[in-house]
Protein backbone atom coordinates (compact mmCIF):
# COMPACT_ATOMS: atom_id res chain seq x y z
CA UNK A 1 0.00 0.00 0.00
CA UNK A 2 1.24 3.33 -1.00
CA UNK A 3 1.93 6.06 1.41
CA UNK A 4 -0.54 8.55 -1.23
CA UNK A 5 -3.21 5.62 0.20
CA UNK A 6 -2.26 5.71 4.03
CA UNK A 7 -2.16 9.24 3.99
CA UNK A 8 -5.38 9.93 2.49
CA UNK A 9 -6.92 7.14 4.67
CA UNK A 10 -5.88 9.40 7.76
CA UNK A 11 -6.82 12.66 6.79
CA UNK A 12 -10.80 10.81 5.90
CA UNK A 13 -10.73 9.09 9.19
CA UNK A 14 -9.80 12.66 10.76
CA UNK A 15 -12.85 14.25 9.07
CA UNK A 16 -15.55 11.71 9.50
CA UNK A 17 -14.37 11.87 13.55
CA UNK A 18 -15.16 16.04 13.16
CA UNK A 19 -18.10 14.53 11.36
CA UNK A 20 -19.57 11.83 13.65
CA UNK A 21 -17.93 13.31 17.31
CA UNK A 22 -20.03 9.97 18.81
CA UNK A 23 -17.87 7.75 17.46
CA UNK A 24 -15.38 5.82 19.25
CA UNK A 25 -11.77 6.25 18.42
CA UNK A 26 -11.49 2.64 18.27
CA UNK A 27 -14.17 2.39 15.83
CA UNK A 28 -12.32 4.77 13.82
CA UNK A 29 -8.91 2.80 13.65
CA UNK A 30 -10.28 -0.71 13.27
CA UNK A 31 -12.10 0.66 10.43
CA UNK A 32 -8.80 1.58 8.73
CA UNK A 33 -8.27 -1.33 7.05
CA UNK A 34 -11.25 -1.00 4.68
CA UNK A 35 -10.54 2.12 3.28
CA UNK A 36 -6.90 1.08 3.30
CA UNK A 37 -7.95 -1.67 1.13
CA UNK A 38 -9.79 0.56 -1.71
CA UNK A 39 -7.15 1.05 -3.56
CA UNK A 40 -6.22 4.53 -5.54
CA UNK A 41 -4.30 2.36 -8.57
CA UNK A 42 -5.75 3.10 -11.81
CA UNK A 43 -7.34 -0.60 -13.62
CA UNK A 44 -6.87 0.19 -16.52
CA UNK A 45 -2.44 -0.37 -16.27
CA UNK A 46 -3.30 -3.59 -14.44
CA UNK A 47 -5.69 -4.87 -16.96
CA UNK A 48 -4.09 -3.86 -20.13
CA UNK A 49 -0.44 -5.54 -18.67
CA UNK A 50 -2.35 -8.46 -16.94
CA UNK A 51 -3.44 -9.23 -21.03
CA UNK A 52 -0.73 -7.97 -22.72
CA UNK A 53 1.70 -10.88 -20.55
CA UNK A 54 -0.67 -13.14 -21.46
CA UNK A 55 -0.56 -12.54 -25.06
CA UNK A 56 3.28 -12.35 -24.90
CA UNK A 57 2.79 -15.90 -23.60
CA UNK A 58 0.81 -16.88 -26.57
CA UNK A 59 3.33 -15.11 -29.02
CA UNK A 60 6.40 -16.87 -27.51
CA UNK A 61 5.07 -20.20 -28.79
CA UNK A 62 5.82 -20.62 -32.91
CA UNK A 63 3.04 -22.18 -34.37
CA UNK A 64 0.17 -21.54 -32.10
CA UNK A 65 -3.24 -21.00 -33.35
CA UNK A 66 -4.07 -18.53 -30.85
CA UNK A 67 -1.39 -16.44 -31.59
CA UNK A 68 -3.52 -15.54 -34.37
CA UNK A 69 -5.72 -13.84 -31.96
CA UNK A 70 -2.81 -11.62 -30.62
CA UNK A 71 -2.60 -8.03 -30.68
CA UNK A 72 0.31 -8.49 -33.26
CA UNK A 73 -2.58 -9.38 -35.81
CA UNK A 74 -4.19 -6.14 -36.09
CA UNK A 75 -1.49 -3.34 -36.08
CA UNK A 76 2.12 -2.50 -36.46
CA UNK A 77 3.06 -2.92 -32.46
CA UNK A 78 2.47 -5.78 -30.03
CA UNK A 79 2.20 -6.83 -26.93
CA UNK A 80 6.05 -6.18 -26.31
CA UNK A 81 5.56 -2.48 -26.67
CA UNK A 82 2.61 -2.13 -24.85
CA UNK A 83 4.43 -3.54 -21.73
CA UNK A 84 7.64 -1.51 -22.17
CA UNK A 85 5.68 1.79 -22.53
CA UNK A 86 2.95 0.70 -19.23
CA UNK A 87 6.35 -0.13 -17.29
CA UNK A 88 7.00 3.20 -17.91
CA UNK A 89 3.91 4.43 -16.56
CA UNK A 90 4.41 2.15 -13.66
CA UNK A 91 7.86 2.98 -12.46
CA UNK A 92 7.00 6.65 -12.67
CA UNK A 93 3.70 6.39 -10.42
CA UNK A 94 5.64 3.62 -8.24
CA UNK A 95 9.09 5.98 -7.65
CA UNK A 96 8.28 9.91 -8.53
CA UNK A 97 6.63 10.34 -5.03
CA UNK A 98 9.41 8.15 -3.10
CA UNK A 99 11.93 10.68 -4.41
CA UNK A 100 9.45 13.73 -3.87
CA UNK A 101 8.46 12.40 -0.02
CA UNK A 102 11.57 10.77 1.24
CA UNK A 103 14.63 12.38 -1.12
CA UNK A 104 17.25 10.46 -3.59
CA UNK A 105 18.64 8.26 -1.40
CA UNK A 106 15.56 6.28 -0.57
CA UNK A 107 14.58 6.88 -3.89
CA UNK A 108 17.36 5.55 -5.54
CA UNK A 109 16.95 2.37 -2.82
CA UNK A 110 14.09 1.46 -4.22
CA UNK A 111 15.00 1.27 -7.44
CA UNK A 112 17.97 -0.86 -6.80
CA UNK A 113 16.19 -3.16 -4.88
CA UNK A 114 13.68 -3.77 -7.72
CA UNK A 115 16.59 -3.70 -10.19
CA UNK A 116 18.07 -6.85 -8.28
CA UNK A 117 14.92 -8.55 -7.69
CA UNK A 118 14.08 -8.40 -11.48
CA UNK A 119 18.12 -9.46 -12.08
CA UNK A 120 17.64 -12.56 -10.13
CA UNK A 121 14.26 -13.30 -11.74
CA UNK A 122 15.86 -13.36 -15.11
CA UNK A 123 19.17 -15.07 -13.85
CA UNK A 124 16.83 -17.68 -12.59
CA UNK A 125 14.96 -18.01 -15.97
CA UNK A 126 17.94 -17.91 -18.01
CA UNK A 127 19.09 -20.88 -15.86
CA UNK A 128 15.91 -22.90 -15.77
CA UNK A 129 16.07 -22.61 -19.45
CA UNK A 130 19.48 -23.92 -19.95
CA UNK A 131 18.79 -26.65 -17.93
CA UNK A 132 15.27 -27.84 -19.34
CA UNK A 133 16.52 -27.25 -22.81
CA UNK A 134 19.56 -29.20 -21.56
CA UNK A 135 18.00 -32.23 -20.42
CA UNK A 136 14.85 -32.63 -22.85
CA UNK A 137 17.29 -32.36 -25.96
CA UNK A 138 19.38 -34.90 -24.59
CA UNK A 139 16.59 -37.61 -23.19
CA UNK A 140 14.86 -36.98 -26.72
CA UNK A 141 18.31 -36.79 -28.82
CA UNK A 142 17.30 -33.58 -30.11
CA UNK A 143 19.54 -30.79 -31.59
CA UNK A 144 19.07 -27.81 -29.15
CA UNK A 145 18.25 -24.84 -30.78
CA UNK A 146 18.28 -21.05 -29.59
CA UNK A 147 20.39 -22.21 -26.56
CA UNK A 148 23.01 -24.35 -28.55
CA UNK A 149 25.73 -21.86 -28.17
CA UNK A 150 25.64 -22.20 -24.20
CA UNK A 151 25.39 -25.64 -23.95
CA UNK A 152 28.04 -26.15 -26.29
CA UNK A 153 30.32 -23.92 -23.93
CA UNK A 154 28.54 -23.55 -20.45
CA UNK A 155 30.73 -21.78 -18.74
CA UNK A 156 31.75 -19.01 -21.35
CA UNK A 157 27.82 -18.96 -21.63
CA UNK A 158 27.08 -18.71 -17.99
CA UNK A 159 29.44 -15.77 -17.75
CA UNK A 160 28.02 -14.00 -20.63
CA UNK A 161 24.49 -14.64 -19.79
CA UNK A 162 25.43 -13.02 -15.82
CA UNK A 163 26.23 -10.11 -17.51
CA UNK A 164 23.70 -9.50 -19.72
CA UNK A 165 25.68 -10.44 -22.58
CA UNK A 166 24.19 -13.46 -23.64
CA UNK A 167 20.26 -13.16 -24.47
CA UNK A 168 18.59 -16.29 -25.73
CA UNK A 169 15.46 -15.84 -28.31
CA UNK A 170 11.92 -15.18 -25.96
CA UNK A 171 14.44 -14.30 -22.91
CA UNK A 172 15.08 -10.75 -23.77
CA UNK A 173 12.39 -8.26 -22.21
CA UNK A 174 13.54 -8.73 -18.75
CA UNK A 175 17.72 -7.51 -20.01
CA UNK A 176 15.73 -4.39 -21.65
CA UNK A 177 13.90 -3.54 -18.51
CA UNK A 178 16.82 -3.83 -16.37
CA UNK A 179 18.23 -1.28 -18.55
CA UNK A 180 15.81 0.52 -18.29
CA UNK A 181 14.95 0.57 -14.87
CA UNK A 182 19.12 1.27 -14.46
CA UNK A 183 18.27 4.56 -16.42
CA UNK A 184 14.88 5.53 -14.70
CA UNK A 185 16.70 8.07 -12.34
CA UNK A 186 18.12 9.58 -14.85
CA UNK A 187 14.76 9.97 -16.63
CA UNK A 188 12.75 10.88 -13.62
CA UNK A 189 15.20 13.82 -12.98
CA UNK A 190 15.12 15.11 -16.61
CA UNK A 191 11.53 14.47 -16.77
CA UNK A 192 11.10 16.82 -13.67
CA UNK A 193 13.12 19.42 -14.33
CA UNK A 194 11.91 20.02 -18.43
CA UNK A 195 9.92 17.51 -19.85
CA UNK A 196 10.29 18.80 -23.45
CA UNK A 197 14.25 18.82 -23.80
CA UNK A 198 13.59 15.17 -21.45
CA UNK A 199 11.56 13.89 -23.82
CA UNK A 200 13.99 15.68 -26.75
CA UNK A 201 16.96 13.72 -25.70
CA UNK A 202 15.11 10.74 -25.34
CA UNK A 203 13.84 11.05 -29.41
CA UNK A 204 17.54 11.96 -30.34
CA UNK A 205 18.86 8.62 -28.93
CA UNK A 206 15.69 6.95 -30.56
CA UNK A 207 16.27 8.80 -33.90
CA UNK A 208 20.50 7.90 -33.80
CA UNK A 209 19.68 4.07 -33.08
CA UNK A 210 17.57 3.70 -35.88
CA UNK A 211 19.94 6.14 -38.46
CA UNK A 212 22.68 3.76 -37.34
CA UNK A 213 21.49 -0.06 -35.82
CA UNK A 214 24.87 -0.89 -34.72
CA UNK A 215 24.19 1.56 -32.06
CA UNK A 216 23.17 -1.23 -29.61
CA UNK A 217 24.08 -3.93 -27.39
CA UNK A 218 26.03 -7.30 -27.86
CA UNK A 219 24.82 -10.77 -27.81
CA UNK A 220 27.25 -13.36 -27.18
CA UNK A 221 24.97 -16.08 -28.31
CA UNK A 222 25.31 -15.41 -31.87
CA UNK A 223 27.30 -12.44 -32.35
CA UNK A 224 24.83 -10.07 -33.20
CA UNK A 225 23.28 -7.82 -31.01
CA UNK A 226 19.99 -7.42 -28.16
CA UNK A 227 16.74 -7.95 -30.04
CA UNK A 228 15.50 -5.21 -28.24
CA UNK A 229 17.71 -2.42 -28.83
CA UNK A 230 17.69 -0.67 -25.88
CA UNK A 231 18.78 2.32 -27.09
CA UNK A 232 15.65 2.56 -29.22
CA UNK A 233 13.20 1.12 -27.06
CA UNK A 234 14.26 4.00 -23.96
CA UNK A 235 11.93 6.43 -26.16
CA UNK A 236 8.67 4.33 -25.48
CA UNK A 237 9.77 3.55 -21.52
CA UNK A 238 10.60 7.43 -21.60
CA UNK A 239 7.19 8.80 -22.90
CA UNK A 240 5.17 6.34 -20.65
CA UNK A 241 6.82 7.98 -17.45
CA UNK A 242 6.34 11.32 -19.04
CA UNK A 243 2.68 10.90 -19.14
CA UNK A 244 2.43 9.15 -15.53
CA UNK A 245 3.99 12.25 -14.23
CA UNK A 246 1.28 14.43 -13.89
CA UNK A 247 -0.92 11.65 -12.73
CA UNK A 248 2.22 10.88 -9.91
CA UNK A 249 2.39 13.98 -8.71
CA UNK A 250 -0.90 16.18 -9.05
CA UNK A 251 -3.06 12.95 -9.26
CA UNK A 252 -4.41 14.33 -13.15
CA UNK A 253 -4.90 11.42 -15.84
CA UNK A 254 -4.74 12.18 -19.69
CA UNK A 255 -6.92 14.37 -21.12
CA UNK A 256 -9.84 13.74 -23.73
CA UNK A 257 -9.26 15.25 -26.91
CA UNK A 258 -11.54 14.65 -29.66
CA UNK A 259 -9.74 15.64 -32.91
CA UNK A 260 -6.48 13.16 -31.19
CA UNK A 261 -8.93 10.70 -30.99
CA UNK A 262 -9.90 10.56 -34.22
CA UNK A 263 -6.76 10.87 -35.61
CA UNK A 264 -5.40 7.44 -33.23
CA UNK A 265 -8.60 5.92 -34.65
CA UNK A 266 -7.60 6.46 -38.35
CA UNK A 267 -4.18 5.73 -37.67
CA UNK A 268 -4.89 2.44 -35.96
CA UNK A 269 -7.01 1.49 -39.00
CA UNK A 270 -4.46 1.95 -41.44
CA UNK A 271 -2.73 -0.21 -39.47
CA UNK A 272 -4.87 -2.84 -38.94
CA UNK A 273 -5.19 -3.04 -42.54
CA UNK A 274 -1.77 -3.57 -43.26
CA UNK A 275 -0.93 -5.57 -40.57
CA UNK A 276 -3.68 -8.23 -40.14
CA UNK A 277 -2.70 -11.85 -41.55
CA UNK A 278 -5.16 -11.77 -44.38
CA UNK A 279 -4.41 -15.31 -45.74
CA UNK A 280 -4.33 -16.68 -42.53
CA UNK A 281 -7.47 -15.66 -41.68
CA UNK A 282 -8.77 -17.05 -45.12
CA UNK A 283 -9.94 -13.45 -46.04
CA UNK A 284 -9.15 -11.24 -48.81
CA UNK A 285 -6.30 -9.14 -48.75
CA UNK A 286 -7.07 -5.58 -48.14
CA UNK A 287 -3.84 -4.11 -47.31
CA UNK A 288 -4.05 -0.58 -48.85
CA UNK A 289 -0.15 -0.32 -49.58
CA UNK A 290 2.59 -3.63 -49.83
CA UNK A 291 4.48 -2.13 -46.55
CA UNK A 292 7.25 -4.30 -44.98
CA UNK A 293 6.85 -4.89 -41.18
CA UNK A 294 8.09 -2.25 -39.82
CA UNK A 295 11.36 -2.99 -37.87
CA UNK A 296 10.85 -4.28 -34.20
CA UNK A 297 14.30 -4.40 -33.09
CA UNK A 298 15.08 -0.33 -33.68
CA UNK A 299 11.15 0.51 -32.77
CA UNK A 300 10.30 1.65 -36.43
CA UNK A 301 8.31 4.83 -36.26
CA UNK A 302 5.11 3.10 -37.26
CA UNK A 303 5.25 0.73 -34.56
CA UNK A 304 5.56 3.81 -31.90
CA UNK A 305 2.63 5.44 -33.39
CA UNK A 306 0.44 2.55 -33.45
CA UNK A 307 1.37 1.65 -29.31
CA UNK A 308 0.98 5.20 -28.47
CA UNK A 309 -2.35 6.13 -30.53
CA UNK A 310 -3.31 2.50 -28.91
CA UNK A 311 -2.20 3.78 -25.36
CA UNK A 312 -4.01 7.01 -25.61
CA UNK A 313 -7.52 5.83 -26.61
CA UNK A 314 -6.97 3.06 -23.87
CA UNK A 315 -5.58 5.51 -21.25
CA UNK A 316 -7.94 8.96 -21.67
CA UNK A 317 -11.22 6.51 -21.24
CA UNK A 318 -13.40 7.03 -18.73
CA UNK A 319 -15.54 4.31 -19.65
CA UNK A 320 -12.69 2.13 -19.40
CA UNK A 321 -11.50 3.06 -16.42
CA UNK A 322 -14.85 2.08 -15.04
CA UNK A 323 -15.14 -0.83 -17.17
CA UNK A 324 -11.75 -2.17 -16.16
CA UNK A 325 -12.63 -1.60 -12.14
CA UNK A 326 -15.15 -4.57 -12.91
CA UNK A 327 -15.43 -7.86 -11.45
CA UNK A 328 -14.46 -9.33 -14.99
CA UNK A 329 -11.54 -8.49 -15.33
CA UNK A 330 -10.49 -8.94 -11.69
CA UNK A 331 -7.98 -11.82 -12.93
CA UNK A 332 -6.48 -9.54 -15.74
CA UNK A 333 -5.83 -7.14 -13.42
CA UNK A 334 -4.38 -9.40 -10.61
CA UNK A 335 -2.11 -10.66 -13.13
CA UNK A 336 -1.05 -7.26 -14.45
CA UNK A 337 -0.47 -6.32 -10.42
CA UNK A 338 1.79 -9.01 -10.40
CA UNK A 339 3.45 -9.02 -13.50
CA UNK A 340 7.03 -10.14 -12.60
CA UNK A 341 5.95 -13.30 -11.29
CA UNK A 342 3.18 -14.27 -13.76
CA UNK A 343 6.03 -13.39 -16.68
CA UNK A 344 8.27 -15.61 -15.23
CA UNK A 345 5.17 -18.62 -14.94
CA UNK A 346 4.35 -17.55 -18.76
CA UNK A 347 7.93 -17.85 -19.70
CA UNK A 348 8.56 -21.46 -18.30
CA UNK A 349 4.76 -22.42 -19.17
CA UNK A 350 5.85 -21.06 -23.14
CA UNK A 351 9.07 -22.66 -23.06
CA UNK A 352 7.70 -26.06 -22.65
CA UNK A 353 5.00 -25.41 -25.15
CA UNK A 354 7.62 -24.82 -27.64
CA UNK A 355 9.26 -27.98 -26.87
CA UNK A 356 6.31 -30.39 -26.65
CA UNK A 357 5.80 -28.40 -30.21
CA UNK A 358 8.83 -30.03 -31.64
CA UNK A 359 8.57 -33.16 -29.97
CA UNK A 360 4.73 -34.19 -30.43
CA UNK A 361 4.16 -31.92 -33.26
CA UNK A 362 1.97 -29.05 -33.25
CA UNK A 363 -1.75 -30.62 -32.75
CA UNK A 364 -4.93 -29.17 -32.18
CA UNK A 365 -5.29 -31.34 -28.89
CA UNK A 366 -1.24 -30.52 -27.78
CA UNK A 367 -2.83 -26.41 -28.61
CA UNK A 368 -5.29 -26.83 -26.52
CA UNK A 369 -3.50 -28.55 -23.70
CA UNK A 370 -0.46 -25.29 -23.96
CA UNK A 371 -2.57 -23.10 -23.63
CA UNK A 372 -4.70 -23.94 -20.98
CA UNK A 373 -2.35 -25.10 -18.95
CA UNK A 374 -0.29 -22.09 -19.75
CA UNK A 375 -2.84 -19.34 -18.80
CA UNK A 376 -4.43 -21.29 -16.14
CA UNK A 377 -0.53 -21.24 -14.03
CA UNK A 378 -0.79 -17.38 -14.81
CA UNK A 379 -3.65 -16.66 -13.18
CA UNK A 380 -2.76 -19.30 -10.16
CA UNK A 381 0.19 -17.36 -9.72
CA UNK A 382 -1.24 -14.20 -10.00
CA UNK A 383 -4.31 -15.54 -7.61
CA UNK A 384 -1.53 -16.53 -5.08
CA UNK A 385 0.70 -13.67 -4.99
CA UNK A 386 -2.39 -11.44 -4.55
CA UNK A 387 -3.63 -13.17 -1.56
CA UNK A 388 -0.11 -12.97 0.03
CA UNK A 389 -0.39 -8.99 -0.55
CA UNK A 390 -3.84 -8.71 0.70
CA UNK A 391 -2.96 -10.93 3.85
CA UNK A 392 0.04 -8.65 4.06
CA UNK A 393 -1.95 -5.11 4.07
CA UNK A 394 -4.13 -6.44 6.34
CA UNK A 395 -1.28 -7.21 8.93
CA UNK A 396 0.40 -4.31 8.77
CA UNK A 397 -2.94 -2.16 9.12
CA UNK A 398 -3.79 0.63 11.57
CA UNK A 399 -7.07 -1.59 12.87
CA UNK A 400 -5.17 -4.93 13.38
CA UNK A 401 -2.27 -3.26 14.59
CA UNK A 402 -4.61 -1.82 17.45
CA UNK A 403 -5.96 -5.03 18.00
CA UNK A 404 -3.04 -6.75 18.41
CA UNK A 405 -1.50 -4.37 21.04
CA UNK A 406 -4.54 -4.11 22.95
CA UNK A 407 -5.70 -8.29 23.15
CA UNK A 408 -5.20 -7.98 26.96
CA UNK A 409 -6.80 -4.63 27.61
CA UNK A 410 -10.35 -4.35 29.49
CA UNK A 411 -11.95 -4.25 25.63
CA UNK A 412 -11.06 -7.96 25.33
CA UNK A 413 -12.20 -9.29 29.06
CA UNK A 414 -14.93 -11.54 29.55
CA UNK A 415 -17.58 -8.84 30.37
CA UNK A 416 -17.36 -7.81 26.74
CA UNK A 417 -20.57 -9.03 25.07
CA UNK A 418 -19.78 -12.10 23.48
CA UNK A 419 -20.92 -10.92 19.49
CA UNK A 420 -19.10 -8.28 19.90
CA UNK A 421 -15.89 -10.11 21.05
CA UNK A 422 -16.77 -12.80 17.76
CA UNK A 423 -17.05 -9.78 15.07
CA UNK A 424 -13.49 -8.12 16.36
CA UNK A 425 -11.42 -9.63 13.54
CA UNK A 426 -14.33 -9.05 11.32
CA UNK A 427 -14.82 -5.08 11.78
CA UNK A 428 -10.35 -5.16 11.40
CA UNK A 429 -10.90 -6.80 7.87
CA UNK A 430 -14.20 -4.48 7.00
CA UNK A 431 -16.12 -7.20 7.04
CA UNK A 432 -18.34 -5.40 9.66
CA UNK A 433 -19.42 -1.84 9.64
CA UNK A 434 -19.68 0.16 12.70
Amino acid sequence: MDMDNILTTELSSRDDGLAHPSRSKFQRQVQAPTALAASKRDPRIDVIRGMALLMIFVDHIPGNALGLATLRNFGFSDAAEIFVFLAGMSAMLAYAKVFERDGVVCGLSRVIRRWARIYFFHVGLFLTTCVVVSLWTMHYRLQPSFVAPIINAPISGLIHGLLLQALPSYLDILPLYLVLLAAFPLIYFGVRRNIWVALTASATIWLAANLNPNINLPNWIDHGRWFFNPFAWQFLFTIGAALALPAAIEKRSLPRINWLVWLCIVYLGFAFLESAPWADWNLPNLRPIALVTPDKTLLAPLRLLDVLSLAYLLLSSDRLRVLAGKRTFRLFEICGRHSLEVFAVGCVAALLGRLFFRTYGAGIETQIEINVVGIAMMFMVGLWMEKRRTSRSLQSSPGSAWLRGHRNSDFFQPNLPLATSLNLNAIAVGKVST
